[in-house]
């Protein structure tokens, strides 16, 4: 069994081990059991990562007010925008490491490290000086209510100041699952999710700062776990180590990025696209707004389970792509697909049969769980379907086609998603019309990201010779 989560491993040109016990080794072994042992840790990443606005959300909620949840609320979508574009970059250095891993190229795998770690404070601080600037602007775009609109716009503002502290958790996360380590970065964002509970209570609530305290707090938050994250890269093993100097090395910047920046568009347009719902949700009053916010972070936790084992093909396929083992890249793709929908399917549909339970931990206003409820029910419940589009992007991702999959969640995602609001809800301005377009373009875009991927298959691994 240890065989199973423990790889032997990390063999570089001179055979060196730089693995750590908890490792998983993806080049070699059953594969069943080291999916799951490396996904799940991912998914309990992504859902405490979540905590950090459920906690600023939960904590105004139940001490401050309804207007204070809903202030947050409104920014959900713009911090989700943020925050997947970095989450998804890192997918660069994610697949640049594991590739670098599947190549045995040990002095490739320490600069690949160093650039990746550099890059994220870039991308981090120019996002956060245009978070900073933009934020009530992109408030007003998306119809935030006006008695919301200050707390929203300090809350965005104050959150985007520590955007940097986020770049350098998640490029950093992404080099330590690229060499199988899927628990340190639960570990350390655990801890940090600890710590924002606590500044939430402080800064919110006893000194009575309100959004900009939770805001606050969440920042610190990011702080720790960036700074924890470095001190882990500093202390690992082999090429693995973070060390100073050397510069950016060109070519691995130019994988990450190639790699990265459509992996962060993709991500990024459900944010843009969730402006948009945001935009036609606003409509419908401060109630409307809470009950998104509320339900908003259990879609999360099941989508979740879906990105995990979507990030699971990416390195999984990325190693053994790299290294010739293409049959074995099939075997990954398919055990990603079943578990992937499989656990989101029953987490999905255990929220949805308790929604009056989950929801109480933010609100048991009527009004609010009007809305909440019936959205539960209609999205949540059917939230693992994009397992239809997100495993196969992070597939096609891992044998090094980044754009493809980009341009096919535009498209889905986005487009279908703007022509649904004007037209099928236009004709029909309800709440379910609204909401109905979220499984819809899940299906559409997932049919899409399936016949791409057959594409790719096609024309890139069946010309290629075949290892087990």
């Amino acid at each position: 069994m240890a065989q199973d989560t423990t790889a032997a491993t990390t063999a570089g040109p001179d055979g060196g081990d730089d693995r750590r016990r908890g490792e998983v080794d993806m080049l070699h072994g059953p594969l069943a059991r080291k999916l799951v042992a490396f996904a799940l840790p991912l998914a309990a990443t992504s859902i405490v990562q979540q905590l950090f606005t459920m906690a600023d959300g939960s904590v105004l909620g139940r001490f401050v007010g309804s207007e204070a949840l809903a202030a947050v609320g409104a920014t959900t979508p713009i911090v989700a925008l943020y925050l997947d574009f970095l989450v998804g970059t890192s997918v660069g250095a994610n697949v640049e490491v594991a590739m670098r891993i599947g190549r045995g190229d040990r002095d490739g795998i320490a600069r690949s490290v160093r650039t990746a770690v550099t890059l994220s404070v870039a991308i981090g601080v120019i996002l956060a000086v245009i978070g900073m600037a933009a934020s009530r602007p992109l408030l007003r775009v998306t119809g935030a209510p006006g008695e919301v609109l200050d707390a929203a716009s300090a809350y965005l503002a104050t959150y985007c100041a520590g955007l940097p502290f986020v770049g350098v958790y998640n490029f950093g996360s992404a080099v330590l699952r690229s060499k199988g380590d899927s628990r340190t970065p639960l570990l350390v964002l655990a801890i940090a999710c600890a710590a924002n509970v606590a500044l939430d209570l402080l800064l919110a609530v006893l000194l009575d700062l309100g959004v900009t305290g939770a805001a606050l707090g969440t920042s610190l938050s990011n702080a720790l776990a960036a700074g924890l994250t470095l001190r882990c890269l500093a202390r690992q093993p082999g090429p693995f180590r973070l060390r100073l100097g050397g510069g950016v090395d060109g070519a691995s910047l130019r994988v990450i990025l190639r790699m990265g920046l459509p992996a962060g568009l993709q991500t990024a347009i459900f944010a843009v696209s969730n402006i948009l719902i945001q935009w036609a949700i606003n409509g419908f009053g401060p109630d409307a707004i809470a009950a998104c916010a509320a339900t908003w972070n259990y879609e999360s936790f099941t989508y979740f389970m879906v990105s995990a084992f979507a990030s699971a093909a990416v390195t999984f396929i990325g190693q053994n792509y790299t290294a010739g083992a293409y049959d074995r890249c099939r075997r990954v793709f398919w055990l990603c697909m079943a578990f992937g929908c499989g656990f989101a399917a029953a987490l999905g549909i255990l929220f949805a049969s308790l929604s009056g339970v989950f929801l109480a931990a933010f609100t048991t206003s009527a009004g609010v769980l009007a809305f909440a409820i019936p959205r539960m029910w209609l999205v949540q419940a059917l939230e693992f379907l994009p397992f239809l589009f997100e495993v196969p992007a992070g597939a096609m991702r891992g044998m090094g086609v980044s754009l493809l999959p980009t341009v096919i969640t535009v498209v889905g995602s986005c487009l279908l998603r703007i022509v649904w609001v004007c037209t099928a809800f236009a004709a029909r301005p309800t709440f379910l019309t609204l909401i109905a377009v979220y499984p819809i373009s899940w299906v559409l875009t997932g049919a899409a990201m399936l016949a791409a991927l057959a594409w790719v298959r096609r024309a890139t691994l069946a010309r290629q010779p075949r290892r087990a």
